[in-house]
């Protein structure tokens, strides 16, 4: 799969969670914190001074609160390693990927996790318009519902992604990217620590220790955080109290973590009652192969893709699973290699909410095993459109044309003088 990355799509990335999620850990094992090399962690430390001293200004936070707290701030060098581009003869597999994350541990875990939180989620469901498989599927894909949210703090990861990013063609945007989202962290824990902003430079209210704490909590190695894996701006943009308590905690709260998934879907433009995606027909394979360019884009109708025999007619029929034809769609290439090694790929055709997917993680392998597995503990991949609905559109449609029917008639009478 192809994706040519540009600056806004690399946004796209840290909407949410900012990679695939972290190889398993134990939840109790103890916060990562390795000192890279002398030269690096003098480089580093100027450059978060910088940054603090920044952040002070603008927010008018007092400087000796944020110095204090980044005091023991290191960068962690096995992160750099992690966020590394693969090697040129790594292969994507989609296959292998598919298994790690829809596979019997999590999906067991997954509908006891609906089973404790089913009323909430029919609630939020009715709420946001997001299924509640859908919202399930992203936490299990994510954190196994919280047992693997990371073991990094996240200061340190943010620091050392930020000013000590690996060497690749995308550093000065990857670097600038990151340092965005130290500032939305500290923005962050100081008003969960009690704070205003801006400041107006006083401490007044403000729980140096709960901001302490904050900013040494657990992440990925990205920066992600919670249940949700959601980063400092998604947490500041998206992240919403579900239980009530007046706060938000996503590291400790379901009801937080499940409300705000489903916001977050919501607002980057999760249409209810609509597929994510489709299979691509036998006969359309060469069709959607000239087709894919790894570019998450809407740009192709679904009547379009049906002419081509990408689709079938069926798909572009509301009352029958699919969408509109006129509804917009791109193609999704999942490649693997085959038993002898030969490259394979696996086509879909991306609706638009498989593309709200993707903005939560900007990976298609990601958002179709969000898809299959939200499949797997029931959800349906097609059209759910009241009847009633369709009644009145159909009404509303026939009065339109009897009215602009009328009109012309009367555009037609002969002038009475």
């Amino acid at each position: 799969m192809n994706l040519r990355i540009s600056y806004l799509l690399l946004a796209l990335l840290l909407a949410a969670c900012a990679s695939a999620p972290i190889p398993p850990t134990k939840p109790d094992q103890p916060i990562v914190n390795q000192a890279d090399d002398v030269t690096t962690e003098t480089r580093v430390s100027q450059n978060l001074n910088e940054l603090l001293s920044q952040v002070s200004q603008t927010q008018e936070i007092p400087l000796q609160s944020l110095e204090s707290a980044f005091l023991d701030a290191k960068t962690i060098s096995s992160i750099r390693k992690l966020v590394l581009p693969p090697s040129g003869t790594f292969k994507k597999n989609w296959l292998a990927y598919r298994k790690r994350f829809i596979e019997p541990i999590r999906l067991k875990a997954g509908k006891a996790f609906w089973e404790e939180n089913r009323g909430f989620l029919s609630q939020v469901e009715q709420d946001s318009g997001v299924p509640a498989e859908i919202i399930v599927a992203i936490i299990g894909i994510e954190t196994i519902y919280g047992r693997q949210t990371g073991n990094f703090r996240v200061k340190d990861v943010l620091s050392t992604l930020a000013f000590s990013y690996p060497e690749t063609p995308n550093k000065p945007a990857r670097e600038q990217l990151f340092k965005d989202q130290l500032k939305e962290l500290i923005l962050l824990c100081w008003t969960e620590a009690g704070g205003q902003l801006p400041a107006k430079n006083s401490t007044q209210g403000v729980n140096s220790a709960r901001f302490g704490t904050c900013l040494n909590q657990n992440s990925s190695y990205a920066g992600a955080m919670g249940l949700p894996q959601f980063m400092p701006s998604s947490i500041r943009s998206f992240a919403i109290d579900g239980d009530g308590d007046g706060r938000v905690d996503l590291k400790q709260s379901p009801k937080d973590a499940i409300a705000s998934v489903g916001n977050f879907m919501k607002k980057h433009g999760w249409q209810p009652g609509m597929p994510i995606s489709f299979t691509v027909q036998s006969d359309g394979i060469p069709a959607a192969k000239e087709l894919a360019d790894g570019q998450p884009q809407l740009k192709h109708t679904v009547q379009e893709l049906i002419d081509k025999e990408v689709l079938t007619k069926q798909q572009g029929d509301l009352q029958s699973g699919g969408v509109e034809p006129d509804s917009k769609a791109f193609i999704v290439d999942l490649p693997y290699p085959d038993k002898d090694g030969s490259d394979q790929v696996q086509y879909f055709v991306g609706l638009n909410n498989f593309l709200t997917i993707v903005q939560y993680n900007r990976s298609y392998f990601y958002a179709q095993s969000v898809a299959e597995f939200a499949e797997a503990l029931g959800y349906k991949n097609q059209s759910v459109v009241p009847v009633e609905d369709t009644s009145k559109a159909a009404s509303s449609k026939s009065a339109s044309e009897k009215s602009k029917h009328k009109k012309t008639s009367a555009k037609k009478k002969p002038k009475v003088n």
